[in-house]
């Protein structure tokens, strides 16, 4: 949209918008209008706050999870806003009204297919899923490869990665270190982890995320699929991706380099950092988030992870070594069991055995092609149940 100055508004499309990144999207993108207007938007069944954002950003378009939810939003919005829905619904977002940036924020392997379409459509996407990755790395590299669209990371960590390669040849890396708060239960036992409820693991000590990314930190999954992200994002191997535990949350990832220096991105916790860089990349327009004091900082601490207490870690460095369908398993495998614990249907620590006993039974095939992701996906998402279901 030109502006009365001559400007251009870029177009967004944000997919996930009630979750906790797609919220803290939209804040960026209002206090940031002079530069942006939201053409779409994706959730899933929160249709009063989806009511609210549709107020507010006035999309064209707007994607839910099926029908039921799709008319009862019908009823509370305008006629001019189009309502689908399902799995088409969300590929239809992400490139309904061409959007310039297409915000895949959504949870779980769901991303995989609207990032696939987003860039087949040459778009910019800008993600905070790590599950596409996980899943479809290979895919999304083969048609980024082919020229076709932008991919730019939302997580802090990959961001912080980002920066730090600027101006860096990739030659020059010697690795990645990705930094973990360590979650709820970094000084945990292993017997007071096994004994964890829903509500411990829920109470991360410095992000407020959503249910499913909160109990991945407090299991280390989510730092394991982050690890497995940033091979696909910068093309390095897995040997040289380190993890690392950093309570204080505030350095979100480091680069070391051939040489033997380090580069270290540093903030305050706060994900609308992150989510701007990508946004106005390469451009940093100033914007009233919290700022970091360094002068406020005691201390910063560094320890290793236990694998020991949290398999999560080691199993996902696994899957990524294996290849092929193996992250692919691994992630549903794992969506499902957190999904079992935080129904109350096993421990905590059965999330890690119910992921390790589907990674045992995977036969690992090729992942060059969606229908075979999506058959390993299918078929790790049956095996797991049925371990839950023996349990």
């Amino acid at each position: 949209m030109i502006q009365e100055d001559g400007s251009v508004r870029q177009k967004v499309a944000v997919l996930g918008s009630t979750g906790s990144i797609g919220r803290q999207t939209l804040e960026v993108i209002s206090a940031l209008s002079d530069r942006f207007e939201v053409v779409s938007l994706a959730a899933g069944r929160n249709v009063d706050l989806l009511s609210s954002q549709i107020e507010a950003f006035r999309p064209r378009l707007v994607a839910v999870a099926d029908e039921e939810v799709a008319a009862r939003l019908k009823s509370k919005v305008d006629d001019a806003v189009r309502v689908v829905w399902g799995r088409d619904g969300l590929v239809e977002a992400a490139i309904a009204g061409d959007p310039d940036v297409v915000v895949v924020a959504v949870v779980g392997s769901s991303g995989l297919q609207p990032t696939l379409a987003a860039l087949a459509e040459n778009k910019t996407v800008a993600l905070a899923n790590k599950e596409t990755l996980v899943a479809g790395g290979e895919l999304v590299s083969q048609v980024l490869a082919g020229g076709r669209g932008r991919l730019l990371p939302i997580d802090s960590e990959h961001s912080a990665i980002w920066q730090c390669l600027q101006g860096e040849a990739s030659d020059r890396v010697a690795k990645v270190i990705l930094t973990a708060s360590g979650g709820p239960f970094r000084t945990a036992s292993k017997d007071e982890m096994e004994r964890a409820r829903p509500a411990d693991a829920l109470q991360h000590p410095t992000w407020s995320m959503g249910g499913k990314i909160t109990v991945d930190s407090a299991t280390m999954m989510n730092k394991g699929l982050e690890v497995i992200e940033a091979h696909w994002l910068f093309g390095i191997g897995y040997d040289q991706i380190q993890v690392i535990v950093h309570p204080q949350s505030i350095i979100h990832s480091m680069v070391e380099f051939q040489d033997g220096s380090l580069k270290a991105q540093l903030g305050a916790p706060d994900m609308r950092v992150p989510i701007q860089y990508a946004l106005c990349y390469p451009d940093r327009p100033p914007v009233a988030w919290k700022r970091l004091s360094l002068l406020d900082l005691a201390t910063l601490t560094f320890e290793p992870p236990d694998l020991e207490r949290f398999p999560c870690l080691a199993l996902a460095y696994r899957a990524g070594r294996e290849g092929g369908t193996a992250p692919a398993a691994l992630n549903a495998a794992n969506e499902v069991a957190v999904e079992a614990f935080l129904t109350e249907r096993i421990g905590f620590g059965d999330i890690a055995r119910c992921v390790e006993s589907v990674l045992e039974a995977h036969t690992v095939t090729s992942a060059e092609n969606l229908d075979s992701i999506v058959e390993a996906d299918a078929w790790a998402r049956q095996e797991a149940w049925e371990w839950i279901r023996r349990r």
